[in-house]
């Protein structure tokens, strides 16, 4: 096997992998565990009397897949998410 057809070869194998990443039922999925994952570490923070919560999730369809949390700080009273622009 030539270098050409292992280069082709590679390709095939991350245009299958791309079209797999980004099937609907994956990315449902994805975010069902992104947000799952934000609700427990919430609750962790809210537990040790943190200030911050888990306040955005990025997730990032490519290879490989990635996920990005961001923190914000919340009120102390209320405990609602401060936007800051």
């Amino acid at each position: 096997m030539g270098i050409l057809d292992k280069a082709k070869e590679l390709s095939d194998k991350v245009k299958e992998s791309v079209a797999t990443f980004s099937s609907d039922e994956v990315i449902a999925n994805a975010v069902i565990k992104a947000v799952k994952k934000q609700e427990n570490i919430n609750e962790i923070l809210k537990q040790k009397g943190s200030n911050y919560r888990v306040a955005d999730i990025e997730l990032g369809m490519g290879i490989p897949p990635t996920v990005t949390f961001g923190v914000r700080r919340v009120k102390e009273a209320s405990g609602e998410i401060i936007n800051k622009s």
